[in-house]
């Protein structure tokens, strides 16, 4: 990775960064519905696709997907709008925007054609699922014309309070960060059945470390992005271990456990499972201060300070909605953002953090940014 990207990352990383592209300083036409086409109707595609639907300037206007039952399904969702079963087809219509919710590893290839469209852009985590794909990215962001929105779905940057809590750490009060903290402990997707075994590799993508990135990539992405976003740089090495207790399908791993260290020394603890655990779950990220410390999740924060009881504030909504309403308001204001730069460097991490537990060893940033 060349250190002209590296800035770019830097430059990007901000809290919410939105940048007004003077070419589109008037914005999308008043009174006129951004029109979306869903490139993949799978499950999350149809869930984000509804919080599209719930946006009063916004209209799902064209659905894509390889699949029949997907593709009927969700056309009896939204009425009226255009089917295909090729994603380029799509992208040859007039819709403003589209939403990529397809499978991890085809998000590169999807990306570039939506970029060549011309369109805005909202795609779901990760941007691909391993090295070459992320620079495969970062190289068709570069391309992106400067008058369209590229969003990439790590909500928490969009979270209202998750931007408080970030504020807060950012601001300096409670001093430098010293250590960080975080995890993913709870369960996985479920497993698709009743389908031609020709189909098994695509239906159930997610258990396939080829097509996913493995659970590191695919999913534990999101604390990695958070921290990268607090700290405002990306770690440059990591060491990991993964392994499968309770899992019996497809060969990904069902926990793990990454160290990292920043180039400041920092060190950042990392676990993962997908155990199913009754009762018990801990999706999120804690910074240990100078001065105090804060715990992070899409359940709202608790900032421990050196006087005075914590301060805690609860998040009672699915934050996925902040970052849907953002893009299309910033679509409609001319608020403008690519995250894509951002958002590869955080993938690029936990590809980082999956090479180490899969190789057993050590696994820096130089390393992987050139594989």
């Amino acid at each position: 990775m060349s250190e002209k990207t590296r800035r770019e990352f830097a430059r990007t990383a901000g809290a919410g960064l939105l940048v007004l592209a003077p070419q589109a300083a008037r914005g999308f036409p008043a009174g006129s519905a951004i029109t979306i086409g869903v490139i993949g109707c799978g499950n999350r595609g149809m869930y984000v696709s509804g919080l599209f639907a719930k946006n009063e300037f916004a209209r799902i206007a064209a659905l894509c997907d390889i699949y029949d039952d997907k593709l009927q399904a969700a056309a009896q969702k939204y009425s009226g709008a255009k089917t295909f079963k090729n994603y380029k087809d799509l992208l040859a219509t007039d819709v403003d925007a589209v939403l990529i919710t397809t499978p991890a590893y085809l998000h590169p290839e999807h990306f570039e054609a939506a970029v060549a469209a011309r369109k805005h852009i909202f795609m779901e985590k990760p941007v691909a699922v391993n090295a070459a794909g992320c620079r495969r990215v970062i190289e068709a962001a570069k391309k992106a014309d400067p008058t369209k929105r590229i969003t990439v779905g790590y909500q928490q940057r969009y979270g209202k309070d998750y931007r408080k809590a970030y504020e807060i750490v950012r601001s300096g009060e409670l001093g430098p960060i010293k250590m960080v903290r975080a995890a993913w402990l709870g369960g996985g997707p479920p497993i698709a059945t009743g389908h031609p075994p020709e189909q098994e590799r695509v239906r159930n993508w997610f258990f396939y470390r080829e097509l996913s990135g493995d659970i590191l990539v695919e999913q534990d992405c999101h604390n990695i992005d958070v921290v990268n976003w607090f700290t405002g740089a990306h770690p440059i090495r990591v060491t990991g271990y993964g392994s499968r207790q309770v899992r019996h399908y497809g060969d990904i791993f069902d926990n793990v456990a990454c160290t990292f260290q920043f180039a400041d020394g920092v060190i950042f603890s990392y676990s993962a499972n997908q155990f199913r655990t009754p009762g018990f779950q801990d999706v999120s990220e804690t910074f240990i201060c100078e001065k105090g410390a804060i715990n992070v999740s899409r359940r709202g924060y608790t900032v421990w300070r050196e006087k005075g009881p914590p301060e805690r504030v609860e998040t009672n909504y699915d934050i996925t909605l902040d970052a849907v309403n953002e893009f299309i308001e910033g679509i409609r204001t001319g608020k403008l953002e690519n995250a894509a730069f951002w958002a590869a460097e955080s993938t690029l991490t936990a590809v980082m953090a999956l090479e180490a537990c899969v190789r057993g060893r050590e696994v820096t940033w130089d390393a992987i940014s050139r594989a």
